[in-house]
């Protein structure tokens, strides 16, 4: 009985750690298709990387990966435009709260890199 009750805890928590999984093609309120958004944690703190693509998560964004950044000393958060018209990058800065904007055309396959800066941590 205990090794049951071990291995269904452990279940909860192995999905519970994971976050929630989002379909696909998510749809935000206004019926169109949620970016596709990178999160890069140059912040210097652990796990803020972590936090962030739980709030773009939570805001109905698709984050398609979270690891850190070439290095850990951004001072402010970007919000890095991979498209050419901008929306999903202003909807990204919007939900933080009017983060920097940057603009870098790349061949990836989303619309929107976050860098996690220091000022995320006094910010949220």
């Amino acid at each position: 009985m205990v090794a049951v009750l071990a291995l269904g805890v452990s279940a909860w928590w192995e999905a519970r750690r994971a976050g929630p999984k989002l379909p696909p093609d998510p749809r935000l309120s206004d019926g169109s298709v949620a970016a596709r958004v990178e999160v890069l944690n140059g912040s210097g703190f652990e796990g803020e990387g972590g936090r962030m693509a739980l709030l773009l998560r939570e805001a109905g964004f698709q984050v398609v990966d979270v690891r850190n950044a070439d290095r850990f000393d951004y001072p402010v958060t970007l919000v890095v435009d991979r498209t050419a018209d901008g929306k999903a990058a202003r909807e990204v800065a919007r939900t933080l709260h009017g983060a920097r904007i940057l603009r870098q055309r790349a061949e990836v396959d989303w619309e929107v890199t976050v860098v996690v800066g220091r000022d995320w941590r006094e910010r949220s």
